[in-house]
């Protein structure tokens, strides 16, 4: 992944059964029209199905820190591999685990050639995490996920800060409140290299138009 607009599917009730194919042939067309780099983050049950159906990068929601074999009831990086996953988000807001884990995921998807993408909920966590140098970092403050306003104009230096957080080391893509062109418009001028998006698309009433919008910003 260089520059993704990450679709994350979450739990929603619109995405459930065969409507999260219907979502995933909605972000595939968009990403041949404008040729934007869009990856989506279903449901772990709904994965392996999409990664075949829909020809579009899939990532996982969470990975868990256990090992391969007798782990029952957990989802592990070799296991999503296999069905197609080329990396996953880690440490969500809704789902924190403890930085030691993350240490250890970010270093075991590296290892299988796969993308680690972990949240951050502000620029001082960011330092932090990016000493693990995890491919990406995506900076969103809890208090503006799912809001519908976006950090990119409710507080740019979120972004800013972060980016200098992290130097080098990780990338910056940017989520919470993610809902229009111009949210995306101004975070990557702000120097975001990504979005990550849930809500400003899950809950759209025209999928395709909302995400042909979305990615249209990514495009400056």
């Amino acid at each position: 992944m260089k520059n993704p607009l990450i679709i994350n599917f979450k739990n929603y009730e619109e995405i459930s059964a065969d409507r999260a194919i219907r979502l995933g042939e909605s972000a595939r067309r968009v990403a041949e029209k404008l040729r934007v780099e869009i990856v989506l983050a279903p449901p772990h049950p709904v994965l392996a199905l999409i990664a075949k159906e829909i020809k579009i990068p899939i990532i996982c929601q969470h990975v868990d820190d256990e090992k391969m074999g007798p782990s029952t009831g957990f989802t592990v990086p070799e296991i999503v591999k296999s069905f197609g996953a080329i990396g996953s988000l880690i440490n969500h807001s809704e789902h924190r685990i403890k930085m030691n884990s993350i240490a250890r995921l970010v270093e075991r998807l590296r290892m299988l050639g796969m993308a680690s993408i972990v949240c951050a909920q502000g620029p001082q966590e960011v330092v932090e995490i990016s000493t693990f140098e995890p491919d990406f970092i995506a900076i969103e403050p809890p208090e503006l996920i799912g809001s519908g306003r976006a950090v990119s104009k409710e507080n740019p230096t979120v972004i800013t800060k972060s980016i200098e957080g992290a130097g080098s080391r990780s990338r910056i893509i940017c989520g919470a409140g993610i809902s229009d062109r111009d949210d995306v418009s101004k975070a990557i001028k702000l120097g975001s290299q990504g979005i990550l998006v849930a809500s400003g698309v899950i809950k759209a009433n025209s999928w395709e138009k909302k995400i042909t919008e979305l990615a249209s910003g990514m495009k400056g």
